[in-house]
């Protein structure tokens, strides 16, 4: 009689061999023709994010984290994992919060996004153990111009570098056994805020003596400059691109190795350099990734995928600025942080409008921190609701809207803070005119006497808008009024709005409501803040 155990083997190898062809693939960032896609599961994901306050990264404090998330219609939770949480003794590693967040996040069929709190938060180490931060010897500060010692770690030093390191690895290890094939975490932060305020660089021996020393060849090849050293290359400048390499140079030694064990896609968040009105360095973080030497970053750190803007600047012209700078072709353009006051929720139409992969807003969860002045007074669930306003429209049909972000075109733009039309340009054919603080009915001119709708003095509006086909996009908005229009002349042809479909997706099928037509469309296409998403067909007749 022949053994069973071969059977048995053969039987359990090809469970095994089926449920790793079950397992969903990688999430990774893509790339093509200049657009990007964060993949989630094989397919374009739609990051519609939330992010923690930094200290609600403890169990006691979900509770109160989790409400808010759902509340405000996000599809991903992005937390805090601070070196001195896994870590509070050196080699003593306690993953217990991240098994925690994990387990929570799946019973709450929500993604997350993970912030590693390492060697700089906020520019500082105030998240790092405290064998780090309270031993400058080993972990030196660097040394200001003036000889004395910084608040912020020098990224000189290999002494911090492998302890950070062996901890972030360490992290991403235990990742990949606990969600190796649910990846319900989807993407990582290596660091977060990198740089220093209040100097330009590390003025230490060690650092001057690396100063000293010569351009890098990756540079110089990436910026087409001529050998030399640091200040022949770059003059005034010098200082701080040296220490911008310097930094992101560390940074990609930490993600590289991070990616080496469990390759999720990576970004660090950006404090900001003002995008218009000239600086200093110091009074912004030197070193960091600002938009002024992101040429730098990708140089020093091809293990860094995305370079992500952390916008508090409330002013429009200011905001969309920034969102410029940080779309690029070479790098995807991601809203790490921004504001949690209402004036910022309408800031995503234009970022989804400029192909961003997602949007993450600051401070979402009901621990009863508040942030202000950047952020709300009072937060709590009334903050939430301009947020999820905006996500109600986008959350049914997030996948479908970062397929076409990918493979077709969007357009979007959000409200000045002066309510001033503004036109998009929809190609050789057509165009589109979006208008603000209009009743959904009549003609703007009937306004005369300011009779605006009720609490529109405020900017909250938006429309953004994907190409379906040569003459369909799929629209919404709030608070706006869209005009399609001709871009050219139709030689003999009018342009004319032939079909208005109402409706939603659902299981990535497209289901009508109705159709607008007569005092829906005569006026052009007004939305309110209800969340209403349309599919609109354009034509034209001979005259």
């Amino acid at each position: 009689m022949p053994s069973v155990f071969p059977l048995r083997a053969a039987v359990a190898l090809s469970c095994l061999i089926a449920f790793h062809a079950a397992a969903a693939p990688m999430p990774q960032l893509v790339q093509k023709n200049g657009k990007f896609a964060l993949m989630v599961d094989g397919a374009p994901y739609l990051l519609l994010g939330g992010q923690a306050n930094n200290s609600s990264n403890y169990p006691a404090m979900l509770p109160q984290v989790w409400p808010a998330i759902k509340d405000m219609k996000a599809n991903t939770l992005v937390m805090p994992i601070s070196w001195e949480q896994i870590e509070p003794v050196e080699d003593k590693f306690d993953f217990s919060f991240v098994d925690i967040l994990v387990k929570q996040a799946r019973q709450n069929k929500v993604r997350l996004g993970l912030l590693w709190f390492g060697t700089w938060k906020n520019t500082g180490p105030g998240y790092t153990p405290a064998w780090v931060k309270l031993d400058n010897q080993r972990f030196p500060r660097l040394t200001n111009k003036d000889g004395t010692t910084s608040y912020s770690l020098s990224p000189h030093h290999a002494s911090t570098l492998e302890a950070d390191k062996k901890a972030y690895v360490a992290l991403l290890r235990h990742l990949k056994a606990i969600d190796g094939e649910q990846h319900t975490v989807i993407i990582i932060q290596p660091q977060n805020e990198m740089g220093v305020y209040g100097a330009v660089r590390d003025y230490s021996p060690k650092a001057n003596a690396l100063f000293a020393q010569q351009v890098p060849p990756a540079l110089l090849s990436r910026l087409n400059k001529q050998p030399g050293t640091w200040s022949q290359v770059f003059g005034g400048d010098a200082d701080e691109f040296f220490y911008a390499w310097s930094i992101a140079s560390y940074v990609d030694q930490v993600a590289a190795a991070g990616k080496a064990v469990y390759p999720l896609p990576t970004y660090v968040n950006v404090a900001l350099k003002e995008p218009i009105k000239p600086q200093s360095p110091g009074s912004y973080p030197s070193g960091g990734a600002t938009w002024n030497v992101i040429d730098i970053y990708k140089a020093a750190a091809p293990h860094i995928d995305v370079l992500a803007p952390d916008l508090y600047t409330p002013e429009s012209v200011s905001y969309e600025a920034t969102l410029k700078h940080y779309r690029r072709p070479d790098n995807a353009l991601l809203i790490a942080e921004t504001g949690n006051t209402n004036i910022y929720a309408r800031y995503i139409f234009t970022a989804l409008g400029q192909q961003a992969i997602g949007f993450d807003p600051f401070g979402f969860d009901y621990t009863g921190y508040s942030n202000y002045p950047l952020g709300a007074k009072n937060w709590g669930p009334e903050g939430v609701k301009p947020f999820a306003r905006v996500y109600g429209l986008f959350a049914p049909m997030a996948r479908e809207w970062a397929k076409l972000s990918f493979e077709s075109e969007v357009h979007g733009v959000s409200e000045p803070d002066d309510h001033s039309a503004q036109q998009i340009d929809l190609g050789p054919k057509w165009t589109a005119r979006v208008t603000y603080r209009e009743w959904q009915f009549g003609d703007a001119k009937w306004n005369a006497k300011g009779d605006f709708p009720d609490n529109s003095e405020t900017p909250s509006g938006g429309v953004a808008m994907a190409k379906l086909a040569d003459d369909e996009y799929l629209v919404t908005g709030l608070n706006a009024r869209v005009n399609f229009g001709a871009s050219k002349d139709l030689k003999g042809r009018v342009m004319i709005v032939d079909r208005v479909e109402e409706g939603r997706f659902e299981n990535g099928k497209w289901i009508m409501l109705r159709v607008w037509n007569g005092d829906q469309t005569s006026d052009g296409l007004n939305f309110t803040d209800r969340a209403q998403v349309l599919k609109v067909k354009l034509g034209t007749y001979v005259k």
